[in-house]
């Protein structure tokens, strides 16, 4: 879009930062869209009607002060406004003719009265948002007509948070369900005719997560997306009217039960009694005794999870013959309210210690050569690989670290370039002996395995210095380390040459020092 609408600097615009923020798609103005962007003050966006075709605008609303973005209800009617005010975060409703109606809802970062809003529902009056009910994220409906703002629980998990998006009725615009990957097949309708078809769907395509993606307006026509544990994803196309459904296209095409590895769900005890999950892949054919190389894998994030779907990280290393674990150590989202906070001022603690437990794990269970585990990861796993190596050495053979994060004073430091600055110094604190204490650049010495950095130069997330000042602290005093930078790359591997080129390098030095 942003080719398509571009500044009016004759009318004081100013070239906006981000320009692909869509609140509405207007589904009674054909061609026409409603896009929120920051041309008249710098963060802080307006809202406009766009013409699609011509790259026409007209400003629908004017930026409001601390309002960060806007959401519009399914009329199109721009409704709610999120505010970020240091770390103060509140949500606004306005009336049809803009003016403010009241305030909804106000917390600070990281306190657990946090409520996220979904979306409308068809009337434009109900909301739907997730927020802490048992110490785990559920999904409730909301009247704001209601002058309390009472929450109708909708959706909740023993076990899990709720998460996810919203499913409309391409026919009837109402919310029928969430796209919740805490599911066993990842979406969980509430409306009798989407349950009626998934059950059938299940019937035809059994053993499989079946998730319907598109639907026609009329509801008979659909697009299916199925995996299971011989399938990494397949496409369908289907006809209620006619009760058939054709294959379409695999996702991954050369991946299939000959050599889809598949994830295992298990639960692992940390040094203090915490259980903690994890998913472990094992190569196709591996022996209970056969002692194989291992990768400790963790995610990013860090307040992100794994899933059991499919990891083109995972099956790569399971096919080159490693054992791969991960963990979804404390600090990771999805696990509840107080699992999820241990990452706040938590890096290079528990959460670190969970990974070592991960390997002591691994080496209990008659699979892996103890002698042969590495670390790997990609931003904070890949802080995680390289604290590893200061902290756990004993346990771990090598680590490698794509975009890694090996300085957390740099990123305070470059927190005061944004708007965010007071929630990221939230997330971290302030204390620089504890900033010191947590960042692997400042312990190049200590660390005597094998080392393996990798960054791209334009990752707009973890910038590059992070890995050029690691690599020349370790070259400091002569460790092994290798350093590959990656002209143009970014921080989730968009192009495919960067992609490969990574993974290559990963397994190159696996091999070198776990084979």
């Amino acid at each position: 879009m942003s080719l398509v609408v571009k500044p009016r600097f004759s009318r004081g615009e100013r070239t906006a930062q981000f320009q692909d923020n869509i609140i509405s798609f207007l589904p009674e103005k054909e061609n026409k869209i409603l896009m929120a962007i920051d041309y008249d003050n710098a963060n802080y966006p307006s809202v406009y009607e766009v013409d699609v075709r011509t790259g026409n605008k007209r400003r629908v609303k004017k930026f409001k002060s601390y309002i960060k973005d806007w959401i519009a209800d399914q009329q199109g009617q721009i409704r709610i406004g999120y505010g970020l005010n240091g770390t103060r975060i509140f949500y606004r409703l306005y009336n049809s003719n803009g003016k403010i109606e009241r305030d909804l809802w106000s917390y600070n970062v990281f306190e657990r009265n946090v409520v996220h809003i979904l979306g409308f529902d068809k009337d434009p009056n109900i909301i739907y948002i997730t927020a802490l009910h048992n110490d785990r994220y559920a999904v409730f409906k909301v009247d704001l007509l209601d002058e309390n703002l009472k929450r109708e629980l909708v959706l909740a998990d023993e076990k899990y948070d709720v998460d996810g998006s919203l499913i409309y009725s391409p026919k009837t615009g109402a919310v029928v369900g969430l796209n919740h990957k805490g599911t066993n097949d990842n979406k969980t309708y509430w409306d009798d005719e989407y349950i009626a078809l998934k059950k059938g769907l299940n019937k035809v395509l059994p053993n499989a997560h079946n998730t319907i993606i598109a639907m026609s307006r009329d509801l008979t026509k659909y697009v299916l997306y199925s995996s299971s544990l011989t399938t990494a994803g397949d496409y369908y196309v289907g006809n209620r009217k006619e009760k058939i459904i054709d294959y379409l296209a695999s996702r991954y095409p050369a991946i299939n039960a000959t050599n889809y590895a598949t994830k295992k769900l298990i639960t692992y005890q940390a040094r203090d009694g915490l259980k903690i999950e994890g998913y472990l892949t094992k190569p196709i054919g591996s022996k209970q005794d056969s002692h194989l190389p291992a990768i400790i894998l963790p995610h990013g994030g860090p307040m992100s999870r794994d899933y059991a779907d499919f990891d083109y990280w995972a099956e790569l290393f399971a096919n080159r013959g490693y054992i791969v674990f991960q963990p979804n150590f404390r600090g990771s989202s999805g696990y509840g309210y107080n699992f999820e906070m241990a990452a706040i001022k938590g890096w290079g603690k528990s959460m670190q210690d969970d990974l070592e437990d991960a390997a002591h794990w691994l080496n209990k269970q008659n699979i892996v050569d103890e002698n042969k585990v590495c670390i790997a990861g990609a931003s904070y796993g890949g802080y995680a690989a390289l604290m590893a190596a200061i902290k756990h050495s004993d346990t771990f053979k090598c680590a490698a670290s794509f975009a890694g994060v090996s300085d957390i004073e740099l990123i305070i430091s470059k927190a005061r370039l944004f708007t965010n600055e007071e929630v990221v110094k939230k997330q971290f604190g302030t204390d620089s002996e504890e900033l010191k204490a947590a960042s692997p650049v400042n312990f190049a010495k200590k660390i005597n395995i094998p080392i393996l950095l990798i960054h791209g130069t334009d990752d707009k997330v973890v910038p590059v210095a992070h890995s050029r000042d690691m690599a020349a602290a370790l070259e400091d005093f002569n460790k092994d380390v290798r350093y590959v930078e990656i002209d143009g790359a970014n921080h989730h591997l968009s192009v495919q040459k960067h992609r490969i080129q990574t993974l290559e390098e990963m397994i190159t030095f696996f091999n070198k020092y776990l084979k």
